[in-house]
């Protein structure tokens, strides 16, 4: 089983609101997650990105994959880079 971090939106219309996930590559959008990562808000004036550093750390390091979004917002926060190190 391949394991994905992705965005799952559960915002309304125009109005987006995504948590950050773990889930099987094959699921749907929305379909079952393993565990519920963090959330993102992009329409917020900053945007906020807030995640369990330590459940996205144990994730990665048991070779889940983050999507080029999540990947994006990763290095952005700074949890990238801590990830690299401790590699």
């Amino acid at each position: 089983m391949a394991v994905k971090i992705r965005l799952q939106r559960i915002g309304t219309k125009k109005k987006p609101f995504y948590r950050v996930v773990a889930i099987d590559e094959r699921s749907r959008r929305n379909g079952s997650i393993i565990e519920q990562i963090g959330q993102y808000q992009p329409i917020v004036g900053e945007k906020q990105f807030n995640v369990d550093e330590e459940k996205m750390l144990k994730w990665l390091k048991l070779g889940a994959q983050p999507t080029v979004t999540i990947l994006n917002l990763l290095k952005n926060s700074g949890i990238w880079q801590k990830f690299k190190a401790a590699k």
